[in-house]
């Protein structure tokens, strides 16, 4: 069976301050088939059970090699990474 795949670093929400999490490169498959909301509850359900992998990888060349050992087709997103500008404690209170 072959697929392809998404490799991505994920970004920090909004509920995050540090950097702790986003460290990691995810391997996520690519939804097969949409996810439809289940009428009486509201819940998504979907066809595809491939949706719920998700693997864990310290560098993106890490996981391209998993992914084209298995015969997988792979899409790598480059992280967006935040510019930050260097400046003083004194800037607070300008």
């Amino acid at each position: 069976m072959s697929f392809s795949v998404k490799i991505y670093r994920p970004s920090r929400n909004a509920m995050q301050s540090g950097q702790a999490k986003t460290k990691a490169w995810v391997l996520e498959p690519d939804l097969l088939s949409a996810r439809i909301p289940e009428p009486l509850m509201g819940w998504q359900s979907s066809e595809d059970t491939l949706n719920q992998i998700r693997l864990n990888f310290a560098s993106a060349e890490e996981a391209v090699e998993f992914a084209k050992h298995k015969g997988w087709s792979v899409t790598l997103e480059d992280p967006h990474n935040k510019k930050v500008k260097p400046r003083c404690y004194a800037d607070n209170f300008k």
